[in-house]
């Protein structure tokens, strides 16, 4: 009877991990833009599933695909972020590691906001968060403006500030939640997360926004922009699909 033979190989007391210098960067365009659709992945299928009108009358999978959208961008932002190599002790050794120095705020607008944040929280999960309500408040020739009626956020300044709302419009309501986010201080920089976005939305907020302070993260830009501010083809109204159909005031 043939028994095998092995060699045994000495266990290392320390391993070192090195991380890659060529990793694949998403998508980006100019001023600061980083556009994650259309690149073959499943980030696309999510995007598909939350436009779908068939999919989307399933309100626990439409929030649960904005949530997996908010992961697949929290993961891209993380790539910007700043690491250092620290020494992880196994049960059989230590290994070298980077490790993320930094302990975002993650803030989102109200009610729509809300699982896309939930996405970027389950990954930054000791980040800080803030929270924003803001409206459109209609007048009776139906024209409206963007209000901000509430506000809780840490204090923010020399922080990496992460705001997230699903659609981006006009770029307004995101511009005034971004200025009232500054009166908590100042941040060392703004990453602003959006799935749908209009080219009027993106080229709005790159006119007031200064790159060196603010990246934006869209999952897929539409070019067409109604006369009532709604995005064409984009998905509806995410606040209404994911949670319930509101009463207008």
């Amino acid at each position: 009877m043939m028994t095998d033979e092995y060699n045994v190989v000495p266990i290392l007391e320390k391993f070192t991990i090195f991380a890659p210098t060529n990793v694949e960067k998403p998508t980006t365009m100019k001023n600061n833009l980083n556009v994650l659709g259309n690149q073959n992945s499943l980030f696309d299928e999510f995007i598909a599933e939350i436009r779908s009108a068939e999919v989307q009358i399933d309100s626990m999978r439409f929030r649960r695909n904005l949530e997996r959208i908010g992961e697949i961008f929290a993961y891209e932002i993380s790539k910007t972020m700043n690491f250092k190599p620290q020494e992880v002790s196994t049960p059989l050794g230590i290994a070298e590691i980077p490790r993320l120095m930094e302990k975002p705020v993650l803030a989102t607008i109200l009610r729509a906001g809300l699982p896309l944040h939930q996405g970027l929280l389950n990954y930054f999960d000791h980040g800080e968060n803030a929270f924003i309500s803001a409206f459109r408040k209609y007048y009776k020739d139906g024209t409206f403006e963007i209000q901000v009626d509430y506000m809780s956020a840490p204090e923010l300044d020399d922080k990496t500030l992460i705001l997230a709302d699903p659609m981006l419009a006009t770029g307004k309501s995101m511009l005034l939640a971004y200025e009232e986010l500054m009166t908590k201080g100042e941040p060392m920089h703004t990453h602003i997360v959006s799935i749908i976005a209009s080219r009027q939305g993106v080229e709005y907020l790159q006119h007031h926004l200064k790159p060196s302070k603010c990246t934006l993260w869209i999952g897929a830009i539409d070019e067409e922009l109604t006369a009532h501010s709604y995005i064409v083809p984009g998905l509806g109204d995410a606040g209404d699909l994911a949670y319930g159909i509101k009463t207008s005031d």
